[in-house]
């Protein structure tokens, strides 16, 4: 055997080598492959279907926002109406009923000073902060406190 027969054996045994390794690697690829493809088409089955309920659910969201909007404009509709009523009332009303009441108010007060036989009203107790509590009331609180 000669150095180039040597050479070609050594050549070809890394070559067979270089394309184990090529083969193996290609094989490992197409694997993954095969998995991705199996998993993109396992994704695809499930989203479809949540995509039709994700857009059911936006359609049914939009026939209820159309209704709010309706009933919304609706209430509007009724608050602007009481207003307006609130307001013929008040103007319609109010006038006179404020001058009966104040003619009812001017009458029991005619008839109540022609009353003679009424002792007075006697006049109501006010604290006043600041203002010192008279001694005959502080010698009882003093004297309830000493008690207790």
């Amino acid at each position: 055997m000669s150095g180039g027969e040597v050479a070609g054996i050594l050549v070809a045994v890394f070559w067979a080598i270089l394309v184990s390794f090529l083969a193996v690697a290609l094989a490992r690829l197409a694997q993954t492959l095969k998995a991705t493809t199996k998993l993109v088409a396992d994704v695809t089955d499930q989203a479809v279907p949540l995509l039709a309920d994700a857009s059911t659910a936006v359609r049914s969201a939009q026939t209820q926002i159309d209704r709010v909007d309706a009933i919304a404009s609706d209430v509007q509709e009724v608050t602007s109406n009481a207003s307006a009523l609130s307001t013929t009332v008040a103007s319609t009303f109010g006038g006179p009923l404020v001058k009966v009441a104040a003619f009812g108010y001017g009458v029991r007060r005619a008839l109540g000073s022609r009353r003679e036989n009424v002792p007075p009203k006697t006049p109501r107790r006010t604290v006043i902060v600041g203002r010192p509590v008279p001694s005959a009331r502080r010698e009882k609180r003093d004297n309830r406190n000493k008690r207790d």
